[in-house]
């Protein structure tokens, strides 16, 4: 039996054959099959669901879960391999017919002003010779 021939997009429940041979099936019908990074969200959030449980019952304060990134489903290119990459972004923006480019960090890759940047070990020249 294909999928296609007891799964249908109009409104008729299932049949009580096929739904037994689906045991526990959930619809979302505010998570639509073609936002795949809506998908990807809802996929971590539902993984995040058993850790957050746990760290209640420890009494660890609970994560907080944004509901959206500064990526959102926008589209991202780095620069990571060509600084001059935005002229080409320009360029197929035009093509395609969209605007709005945005830079969201800096043009080099640095270390956060937090990270500790010096070994915690000192140097070591080896030992005196004889």
């Amino acid at each position: 039996m294909r999928a296609k021939e007891f799964i249908t997009e109009q409104r008729v429940a299932l049949s009580v054959d096929v739904a037994r041979a689906l045991p526990g099936t959930y619809i979302i019908p505010g998570l639509p099959n073609n936002d795949f990074y809506k998908q990807y969200r809802f996929g971590v959030a539902l993984a995040g669901a058993r850790g957050q449980i746990d760290r209640e019952q420890d009494s660890i304060p609970p994560y907080n879960f944004e509901k959206e990134t500064p990526w959102g489903e926008n589209m991202i290119v780095s620069s990571y391999m060509d600084d001059n990459i935005g002229a080409d972004i320009d360029y197929a923006m035009k093509e395609v017919g969209v605007s709005g480019k945005h830079l969201i960090s800096t043009m080099k890759s640095e270390e956060a002003v937090d990270v500790v940047k010096t070994s915690p070990l000192k140097g070591f020249k080896g030992y005196k010779r004889k």
